[in-house]
């Protein structure tokens, strides 16, 4: 028996994002003096305009920070095991939390490039990183 994966709960202001995911996009908020930001918000956090909107980012950054799990927390990763999830400074700016895949968890290192690829896991499209 395979045990489902908890999945991120979409919100109001979260669709537009979850929306360029299924469309293997990775959208941002933007506000008009240029700043990106992430996770959604209803203002730009960085001037609190509420004068933004979301675009299509680059999908490229680095490893800021990454752990590798040797332990699954949850029933549905024990077969993952083990895994790297990354801190990904994203090219536009923001962090942003994920898995990174399709490297040997061990050969992952901060400052590596990075591009979004996405992995559909019970009808949602996740945003993950691979090697650049």
């Amino acid at each position: 028996m395979s045990i489902a994966p908890p999945l991120p709960q979409r919100t109001p202001e979260s669709a537009p994002f979850w929306d360029g995911c299924a469309q293997e996009e990775l959208r941002l908020q933007r506000c008009a003096s240029g700043h990106w930001w992430f996770p959604p918000g209803r203002q730009c956090p960085e001037c609190w305009s509420a004068d933004w909107r979301w675009e299509r980012a680059s999908g490229r950054g680095t490893v800021f920070s990454f752990v590798v799990f040797q332990r699954s927390y949850h029933p549905a990763f024990r077969e993952a095991l083990p895994y790297a999830v990354a801190v990904i400074a994203l090219a536009e700016g923001p962090r942003f939390l994920s898995r990174v895949v399709e490297i040997a968890p061990d050969q992952v290192r901060v400052g590596m490039p990075v591009a979004v690829t996405f992995e559909e896991v019970a009808g949602t499209k996740l945003p993950l990183f691979r090697r650049a």
